[in-house]
């Protein structure tokens, strides 16, 4: 069961499946509250990067100067499949890597 659909700044489609965020929520419950920036992430990122050794594997990069924490930016890693891409995980990091 998919939780939503969103598209990336290049029109694919990437979806969050409720496996996949009951692991996120499970390994970093953190991010419990912030579904609406995960999308967010997606949509509007501050910078994507590829994985190092698999050009599927995207990481997306959002600065969200409100958080507490010295973590600022949110990651959304996804991973494209036959043209559309699903969330493997989220999570805050202090930089872009």
């Amino acid at each position: 069961m998919k939780i939503f659909k969103v598209k990336d700044k290049s029109g694919r489609l990437i979806y969050l499946t409720d496996e996949r965020w009951k692991h996120i929520k499970s390994e970093h419950p953190e991010v419990t509250n912030f579904l609406e920036e995960i999308k967010e992430t997606i949509t509007q990122p501050t910078k994507v990067t590829a994985f190092y050794d698999n050009e599927k594997i995207k990481y997306y990069y959002k600065y969200f100067k409100k958080l507490k924490s010295p973590e600022k930016y949110f990651l959304v890693i996804v991973k494209y499949l036959n043209g559309n891409g699903f969330i493997i995980t989220a999570y805050f990091v202090k930089s872009i890597r």
